[in-house]
């Protein structure tokens, strides 16, 4: 088998590594790489082949080293990298943004396409800009198009399904639920000293509503750790000053620094407005952690309040007093981070969906051989 993995619109490998999620979403593609499976990855980076060949030994990079303008090169994918595209058994989306390239070099090469999304991004771009603004609108289209032509569509949670069954007619047999995986072994329970009262990994965004945590904290006088950036991370840390709040600002780490973090943390908390399938919530529970997660969609669906996790409204009392809740109860700590642990294995664990997922692609690459009958 050979898979080509399209990228998200704009998005290259160094943009990955600058975020810290380059070992994490590589992770899955290595793994094809052991079972035998060639793999490409269809990037927008200039310098891509050249920064991580070696890096990414076994997978074969294809980019924007005729260094075109972005509108371009992103028309002229199918045909500029149509020497590898013609070869290959499945084409795979990695989300939604970019994923009409990827349909039109499949259907300009004959093979399947597998359309893969983390989160729903009409929903997301509706939350942003409004349900009625003309992004939104163009957002629906853009899955309406994307879902109806695509041989088979990937989602990671059930509630993801049902809002395209709802929206494509006879979409409903294309559609798999595969979560977002874990390294469960890199994301494991370690013999720390948990130094840390609260961490948050995460984009500094209003989605992740930081503001509501900061004054969830005020006069708590708890050691916070916040791992990441985004365009909230000025006046975030004006509002954490005026607050007098404890908090070690980190910015974009690493993710195989991550698990260092999450073992030295009492509590991981995500008091998000809404989520896709969020995969540091999901590392942070195979981490054995106790998680406070917001309930809203996403989160909710994953954390179980008082089994693997607890659950809070977005308020700021509300998290609050899961904080504090947390905090006065170590034995509570201890319970619902092993069953956090549990849960993660049971469901998100790399081989798991990798199996999973490569079921799925050999059903779709069996379909590109009987198209070449």
């Amino acid at each position: 088998m050979h898979l080509v993995l399209f990228f998200t619109h704009d998005t290259s490998l160094r943009a990955w590594e600058r975020s810290g999620m380059l070992e994490r979403e590589v992770a899955l593609y290595r793994k094809y790489v052991e079972k035998a499976v060639r793999v490409s990855f269809v990037t927008y980076g200039r310098w891509d082949k050249q920064r991580y060949a070696e890096k990414l030994r076994g997978i074969k990079i294809l980019c924007n080293e005729f260094r075109l303008p972005l509108g371009l090169y992103t028309r002229m994918i199918p045909l500029l990298h149509g020497k590898v595209l013609r070869q290959c058994s499945v084409i795979k989306s990695n989300q939604t943004p970019g994923a009409l390239t990827a349909l039109a070099a499949a259907r300009r090469y004959n093979k399947p396409m597998l359309a893969r999304c983390g989160y729903m991004h009409s929903e997301f771009v509706a939350n942003q800009h409004g349900a009625d603004s003309q992004e939104a609108r163009q957002a629906l289209d853009d899955e309406r198009k994307l879902f109806g032509q695509a041989d088979a569509i990937e989602v990671t949670t059930p509630m993801m399904r049902d809002s395209i069954i709802e929206r494509i007619p006879g979409s409903a047999t294309k559609i798999t639920v595969t979560p977002n995986y874990v390294d469960t072994e890199s994301f494991s329970p370690r013999d720390a000293e948990k130094e840390i009262d609260l961490l948050f990994i995460g984009r500094l965004n209003p989605q992740k509503n930081l503001e509501a945590l900061l004054d969830a904290l005020r006069g708590l006088k708890l050691k916070t750790v916040i791992i990441g950036s985004g365009p909230l991370e000025n006046e975030l840390k004006e509002k954490a000053r005026a607050q007098d709040l404890d908090i070690d600002w980190k910015g974009n780490l690493p993710n195989t620094e991550l698990p260092g973090f999450l073992n030295r943390s009492k509590i991981f908390i995500l008091p998000s407005h809404y989520e896709g399938h969020p995969k540091t919530l999901i590392e942070a529970m195979a981490a054995g952690a106790t998680v406070i997660g917001a309930n809203a969609p996403g989160i909710r669906e994953v954390v179980t309040h008082g089994k693997n996790g607890w659950l809070c409204e977005t308020s700021a009392e509300s998290i609050r007093k899961s904080i504090t809740t947390l905090i006065d109860s170590e034995q509570l700590r201890y319970d619902l981070g092993k069953n956090a642990r549990a849960f993660a294995l049971d469901n998100y664990s790399l081989d798991i969906i990798a199996r999973r997922e490569l079921a799925l692609l050999e059903k779709l690459r069996r379909c590109e051989i009987s198209r070449d009958k």
